[in-house]
C-alpha cells in the first residue's frame, strides 16, 4: 500500500467544496497538493485555504509545473473534462473524472481506452450508487426479489433551472447535453445497473424555460429543462426515465427521487423526498399488500439517518465511496468502480437519447457505437 496519494483538483465550485474536499482532506492516504480554479483568483486562493491545500493555480500547467502528482480529479465544467482527462492520463496520472464523462461518447471511448492502454486507475463517480437506499434496491434485485425484471420507471425531479437564469448546465456548447446529462446520466447509469445493458432509446426533450444570454451576451444553443427517456434492455424489459431541472419540489434539497421496478415475482418501490424520507417498499408475486423493506444498517455504516442530507454528506465524507474510493484504490492497487467504461456506457445512452429527441425517433445503442468511428 502506498504511503499517500498526491492529488491534484480542477474545480473549485460548490460541489467540490461540498462533496470532494470534505472527502479527500478526511482520506489518511490523501494528499491534496493544488487546486485549479480558472479566473476567479481570489476564490481559488480562498478555496485553497479553507482546506489546507498547499496550491492554488490559474491553469492546469501550473499545477504540473509546481507538484509533482499520482492523480487528477477534474471538476471542471463537461466542454473540458476529455482535454484534462486525456492530458492527466497521458503523464500517467490516476484520473477521477465527474460525469458526464464527455461531450460525446467518442471522446468518453477515448478516454476508456487511453486509461485501459495506461493502467491508470480511472472513475466516473455515479453519485447515487453509493447511496444506502439505492445499493439495497441493487443487493434485493440481484437476491431475486423481482424475478426475471419486466419494466423500471425512474423519476428524478429538480428545480435548479426554474429561474431561467444563464448556467453553463443548460448552455449545449459547454455541457454538451442538458438535463439528460446532467440528471439522466445517473439514472442511466442505475437503470443499467439495475437491470443490464441498454440496446436503444426513444427520448422526448422539453425546453420550458427561456434563459438568459451568456454574460458576454453571445447566444448559445439552449439545452433542454426536461427529459422523458424509454429504454430498451438487452434481456427484454424496458423502462422510462423522467428527469427535471424545473419541477418545484418542497425538500432541502430542492429535488425528489422515485422508483418504481416490476418483475415476474415482485414489485418495488422507491422514495427519497430529500427531507427525512429514505425507503424501499414491496410486496412479492401472491401477496395482496406492500410492506416496508428495511435498509440494512450495515448500508448506512456510520451515516446520519436523520436527514436524507446528512445520510449524503456522511456516506461520501466517512466512507470509501467516490472520491475516497478512488483514493483508496489508488493506494491499494485495485480497480475503482464505476469506472470509464461505465461512464462511456451511459455516454452513449445520453447521445442516443439527444439524438433520438432531434430526429423524431428510436435510436439504438449500436448506431451511437458505429459512428463513434
Amino acid at each position: 500500500m502506498s504511503d499517500t496519494v498526491r492529488i491534484g483538483v480542477i474545480g473549485t465550485s460548490w460541489w467540490a467544496d461540498a462533496m470532494y474536499l470534505p472527502a479527500l482532506t478526511n482520506h489518511p492516504l490523501a494528499d491534496v497538493r493544488g487546486v485549479v480554479g480558472g479566473t476567479r483568483r481570489d476564490h481559488t486562493r480562498e478555496f485553497a485555504a479553507r482546506w489546507g491545500v498547499p496550491g492554488a493555480y490559474d491553469a492546469v500547467e501550473d499545477l504540473y509545473a509546481a507538484e509533482a502528482l499520482d492523480a487528477l480529479v477534474v471538476l471542471s465544467p463537461n466542454v473540458h473534462h476529455f482535454r484534462y482527462a486525456m492530458d492527466a492520463i497521458e503523464r500517467g496520472l490516476h484520473v477521477l473524472c465527474e460525469k458526464p464523462l464527455a461531450m460525446t461518447s467518442g471522446q468518453a471511448r477515448q478516454l476508456a481506452e487511453a486509461a485501459e492502454r495506461a493502467g491508470v486507475v480511472n472513475m466516473t463517480p455515479f453519485t447515487y450508487r453509493f447511496m444506502p437506499v439505492t445499493r439495497h434496491v441493487k443487493d434485493l434485485l440481484d437476491d431475486g426479489f423481482i424475478g426475471r425484471p419486466y419494466h423500471l420507471n425512474m423519476r428524478y425531479y429538480a428545480d435548479y433551472g426554474r429561474s431561467g437564469a444563464y448556467s453553463w448546465r443548460f448552455d449545449l456548447d459547454q455541457a454538451g447535453a442538458g438535463i439528460s446529462g446532467d440528471l439522466g446520466s445517473h439514472w442511466a447509469y442505475l437503470a443499467r445497473w439495475f437491470y443490464g445493458e441498454i440496446t436503444a432509446v426513444t427520448a422526448i426533450f422539453g425546453h420550458a424555460v427561456a434563459r438568459a444570454p451568456r454574460p458576454d451576451g453571445v447566444p448559445f444553443p439552449a439545452a433542454e429543462d426536461s427529459a422523458m427517456i424509454l429504454l430498451e434492455f438487452e434481456n427484454g424489459a424496458t423502462g422510462s426515465l423522467h428527469v427535471s431541472a424545473v419541477a418545484h419540489e418542497p425538500s432541502a434539497f430542492g429535488q425528489r427521487h422515485e422508483m418504481d421496478l416490476h418483475g415476474s415475482d415482485g414489485t418495488l418501490h422507491v422514495l427519497n423526498d430529500w427531507n427525512t424520507i429514505q425507503r424501499v417498499d414491496g410486496c412479492r408475486a401472491g401477496e395482496t399488500a406492500l410492506h416496508e423493506l428495511p435498509i440494512p444498517d450495515r448500508l448506512y455504516g456510520t451515516a446520519r439517518r436523520d436527514t436524507v442530507g446528512n445520510t449524503y454528506k456522511d456516506t461520501f465524507r466517512q466512507h470509501d465511496h467516490m472520491a475516497r474510493g478512488f483514493v483508496t484504490a489508488i493506494a491499494t492497487g485495485t480497480g475503482a468502480s464505476p469506472d470509464f467504461r461505465d461512464g462511456l456506457a451511459v455516454q452513449r445512452v445520453v447521445d442516443a437519447a439527444g439524438r433520438s429527441s432531434r430526429d423524431g425517433r428510436r435510436v439504438t445503442i449500436a448506431e451511437i457505437v458505429a459512428a463513434e468511428g
